[in-house]
């Protein structure tokens, strides 16, 4: 069989309306990462990588991430060590676009693969937001912070959960995966609450607990410490992440209940 071309990859791996999913599609993925991914996936292909190997190294990418930015946060490698786990979450990234692009194209996609694909966002998330609390603890130690990182750390997998056991709650119960109602139904039934996560919606704060967003601001974080010398900026980041994540779960889990996504 002779070797499939580019066009031919990103043609299967990559079908129409991919980028539109609205709740499965992230917006780098939207922006930049779609159109580099085939690249990557045409070389996979040739070298013979199957689409659960991709995800492996996927979630290893997302956990080393999480090491690199708690390895050091002071200093010139304060820095290098927070864009390392930058880069890191970009390969990350790259690999969950690659993994489903290879399976959509050899016809190769499985329930084990959409299984250790979201296990892979639980460890990733969780693995950079714990490096969080320990870059801005300064130390592999208890003092506050270490604790604030696994408090958001547990928040970011709590609301995964939260997610995804609609999905259990509805199979349960005999009810199809996607409600009939489509979008309609993550709004809540009441008017009030309805607008109230519109509003919270338009905000975007809760970005800041995802994997691409988080490593980009510990970067950003990064360069102000190096600049004035000591963990300030990334401290009053690991603060907001974590009072970020815990009202998020809790709004989440209200928006869930009180949508139609469990009628």
């Amino acid at each position: 069989m002779s070797a499939p071309s580019l066009a031919e990859v990103r043609a299967g791996g990559q079908p129409p309306g991919l980028k539109e999913r609205r709740n499965e599609e992230h917006w780098a993925g939207r922006l930049y990462m779609r159109s580099i991914s085939p690249f990557f996936s045409w070389i996979f292909i040739r070298i013979g990588f199957s689409p659960n190997q991709l995800t492996y190294m996927m979630i290893v990418c997302g956990m080393l991430g999480g090491v690199a930015v708690a390895v050091d946060g002071r200093g010139t490698a304060g820095l290098v060590w927070a864009i390392v786990g930058a880069v890191l979450i970009q390969a990350y990234l790259l690999l969950d676009c690659s993994d489903g692009e290879v399976a959509r194209f050899r016809n190769r996609t499985s329930i084990t693969g959409v299984y250790l694909d979201r296990i892979g966002h639980y460890l990733s998330e969780v693995a950079l937001l714990a490096g969080l609390g320990v870059r801005a603890q300064g130390a592999w130690e208890n003092g506050g912070y270490v604790e604030l990182g696994l408090l958001a750390a547990l928040g970011a997998a709590l609301i995964k959960a939260e997610t995804d056991n609609v999905v259990v709650a509805r199979a349960k119960s005999g009810l199809p995966a996607d409600p009939e109602s489509g979008d309609r139904a993550l709004r809540p039934e009441s008017t009030g609450l309805a607008l109230a996560r519109e509003a919270a919606s338009l905000l975007k704060l809760h970005r800041i607990i995802g994997a691409v967003e988080l490593s980009l601001l510990i970067v950003v974080a990064a360069v102000i410490d190096h600049l004035t010398h000591d963990l300030t900026a990334t401290r009053v980041l690991a603060v907001a992440v974590a009072v970020v994540a815990v009202l998020q779960t809790g709004l989440h889990f209200v928006s869930i209940v009180a949508s139609r996504r469990l009628k």
